[in-house]
């Protein structure tokens, strides 16, 4: 029987944060419908109420997921004073949010969820993604235009770096590394942006 006290919005919430743990436990296609409902406290025609299936489910895991992100990366772009911390602070910020939202993480980026699967998902990921654009956008005005990538190019490269650090080093997939996921990012930002001409070289 469903438990007392959910009623208007508390139960879809009570099955996402069910999701988010099961997506954290066992991955995004290792639960059923039912043990989210069973894990929320209530029966699995509950679920259908607010769901039309597991990957509407994951797919509200990953839009809040988004959300929080979102609202790190501005964070973390907003409290800098230059160009150039800004646009590190967000690659740490990716870091930082992997590892304290394991289970929005999982959803948004290795549960095969298309962020196009909602307006509303899609928008939240386009607003992640516009942060790191304009912290890129603003550290490339120091390149030349004629040198300059496009912002999206350049955000997308430290999107991947970032990711790549995550994903091999930070996320217990088994690979071991003698350095810190931080510090592995921030130099490979570094090595970046050398590249671009944004920072000087070393020595």
């Amino acid at each position: 029987m469903p438990k007392r006290g959910y009623h208007h919005g508390n139960l879809r919430q009570a099955l996402v944060d069910a999701a988010l743990q099961l997506i954290e436990a066992k991955g995004p296609t290792g639960f059923t419908l039912s043990e989210a409902a069973k894990t929320a406290g209530v029966t699995p025609a509950a679920v259908y109420r607010h769901f039309e299936g597991r990957e509407d489910l994951i797919a509200e895991c990953a839009r809040q997921g988004y959300d929080i992100f979102a609202d790190l990366m501005d964070f973390a772009y907003g409290k800098e004073d230059t160009a150039l911390a800004a646009f590190e602070a967000t690659g740490r910020a990716y870091l930082a949010f992997a590892r304290r939202y394991p289970g929005h993480y999982i959803a948004m980026f290795e549960s095969g969820v298309s962020v196009n699967r909602t307006p509303e998902l899609a928008a939240v990921a386009s607003r992640a993604r516009g942060v790191l654009e304009k912290a890129a956008s603003d550290l490339s005005q120091h390149i030349p235009e004629g040198k300059r990538p496009p912002a999206s190019m350049f955000s997308a490269h430290i999107w991947a770096l970032s990711h790549g650090v995550v994903e091999l080093f930070a996320r217990n997939s088994g690979s071991q590394s003698p350095f810190p996921p931080e510090d592995l990012l921030e130099s490979a930002i570094g090595v970046y942006l050398r590249g671009l001409g944004l920072i000087a070289p070393d020595g």
